[in-house]
């Protein structure tokens, strides 16, 4: 049995991030891949959607100049012949400021010849946006009738 694609992914990813070793992620992504992570834009200007490899690119390297991974737990993941998705825990240091960031994503990755085509990953963003603010927010109390 080979080695799912999310495996390499993941690791080129990291090691793109952490390292900036860009070579490895690029072999990985398709020409024409589809990619969204879906978070507070107006704070995080490279989350977004963005289509292409240059563009996708364009986004990590924006990532790796942000953040370090600490550590990162799979929650849970659920993986098809060309496809995965899972939910993760990322342990995060910001870093302009040194500041740990902790945020659960659930992400959804589709591949074909073992090259990323179609990317989504959504952000637990209320818990992101406290504690890039560095306070809590709080919202009014919503009553409902019956």
């Amino acid at each position: 049995m080979t080695e799912h694609s999310l495996w390499r992914f993941s690791r080129a990813l990291h090691r793109a991030i952490n390292d900036r070793h860009f070579e490895d992620i690029e072999a990985l992504i398709d020409e024409d891949v589809d990619w969204a992570v879906y978070g507070p834009i107006d704070m995080f200007p490279f989350l977004g959607a963005c289509q292409g490899k240059a563009a996708v690119l364009q986004v990590i390297r924006q990532l790796a100049d942000n953040f370090h991974v600490r550590r990162f737990e799979r929650e849970s993941i659920m993986l098809g012949v060309d496809s995965a998705s899972s939910m993760l825990r990322y342990s995060l240091t910001a870093l302009d400021s040194d500041k740990p960031i902790s945020l659960r994503v659930a992400q959804f990755a589709q591949f074909r010849a073992d090259r990323l085509i179609n990317m989504r990953v959504l952000i637990d963003t209320f818990d992101l946006v406290e504690q890039a603010l560095g306070r809590a927010i709080h919202l009014p109390r919503m009553t409902g009738v019956g």
